[in-house]
């Protein structure tokens, strides 16, 4: 198995018997996961492999959020506590942590009937509010403006048992936007920047040999967003006000299901401070995204009035995150870049509803924000 944990080593911090099978879970974006069953039960092991998040200050403070939700009866999935009494366990550099194995199914949108939408948008309401009851706030609050907008904020895949999990479509974003870089997160993409970037892109597109449909389809979108950008570059977002504790990457593969019902909320990495009506919209874009690039509105409608009775947030709020998350989507461009750049291929199925969605939200701006918003 490549990079087959230390399973002996953690074993014994966690006390948890002896290994019988260690399977890895479909890898997400970011970090590893194994389906581990041992002489006493079956558990989620996760390697915090990225920089990004494997700073173990950081997990444990995840952990304990968890710990804190759970508490107030939020479906999620704390870890267990060591033999040293934490959740962190650093072997070899690295940082793991075990968690109980959740039976579950990962669900879209396009599975979820409108009335399990409105439970779902209820659902991140609560962890938004939940987590403004556990979570420190001294010193994260900014004054909001008078037109109620706000700052931007920002995958792997998950434990479960849903083979579907690696056909994500934008289930997988690492960061907010992935733009041109210097973007300052208070006041969104400069189109300036952006143009550059397209530039560099289209000729990376172009050196690519030999030529396939990606490549083409890349070139088409990337032409079209620069068209769009000259004629709504005039449209970005004010600089933003109030934020929250959000889990940072609510997505359907975040997200395990049982008997229709939501059983757990997991993978916290992005745990943070942000635009908590941001999320709610960003979320909704990746549950509600046809594979053509459409949002099913009528879905998206219950989702939000549902949330905003749970957040306590206003259809301004909505409206304001509507306006952000367009702007962050007519700038992003993530997958090319891991696909160009980095030479990463595995976002490559998402980019066609991805790139799609861009431009018919834009078509169809006034029509999103009523349903976010109305």
């Amino acid at each position: 198995m490549s990079h087959a944990p230390p399973l002996g080593a953690l074993l014994r911090q966690y006390a948890a018997g002896s290994a019988l099978t260690c399977e890895p879970v479909d890898e997400g974006l970011l970090n590893r996961g194994y389906r581990l069953c041992t002489t006493r039960g079956r558990y989620f092991l996760k390697h915090h492999f990225d920089p990004e998040t494997a700073d173990p200050v950081a997990i444990a403070r995840q952990h304990r959020a968890t710990q804190r939700l759970a508490d107030l009866g939020v479906p999620v999935a704390p870890p267990l506590t060591g033999t040293d009494g934490r959740t962190v366990a650093v072997v070899g550099g690295h940082a793991y942590a075990l968690h109980p194995w959740i039976d579950g199914r990962h669900r879209h949108g396009g599975q979820l009937t409108t009335e399990q939408c409105a439970r779902l948008g209820a659902l991140l309401g609560v962890v938004h509010a939940s987590l403004e009851r556990v979570m420190p706030t001294e010193g994260h609050a900014a004054a909001k403006p008078a037109d109620g907008s706000e700052p931007a904020d920002g995958s792997e895949s998950t434990e479960g048992d849903d083979p579907a999990a690696a056909e994500s479509v934008e289930g997988a974003e690492p960061t907010t936007a992935g733009t041109a870089e210097g973007v300052d997160p208070a006041r969104g993409a400069d189109p300036a920047d952006t143009f550059a970037l397209i530039d560099r892109l289209l000729a990376q597109v172009r050196r690519h040999r030999p030529s396939d449909a990606f490549d083409e389809l890349a070139r088409h979108r990337l032409l079209e967003r620069r068209a769009l950008l000259e004629r709504h570059a005039d449209r970005q977002p004010p600089r933003g006000g109030s934020v929250g504790w959000v889990h940072g990457d609510f997505h359907p593969f975040n997200l395990l299901y049982r008997d229709g019902e939501p059983a757990a909320i997991v993978d916290w990495d992005r745990l943070g401070i942000h635009p908590r009506a941001e999320e709610a919209v960003r979320a909704a874009v990746i549950f509600f995204v046809r594979p053509v690039g459409t949002l099913d509105l009528t879905k998206v409608r219950a989702y939000t009035r549902a949330y905003r009775r749970a957040a306590g947030a206003t259809p301004p709020e909505l409206t304001a995150a509507v306006h952000r998350v367009w702007w962050e989507r007519l700038n992003d461009f993530w997958i090319l870049r891991w696909h160009y750049e980095r030479g990463d291929t595995r976002a490559d199925p998402q980019f066609p509803a991805a790139s799609a969605l861009a431009v018919w939200w834009t078509r169809e701006y006034e029509s999103v924000c009523e349903a976010f918003a109305g």
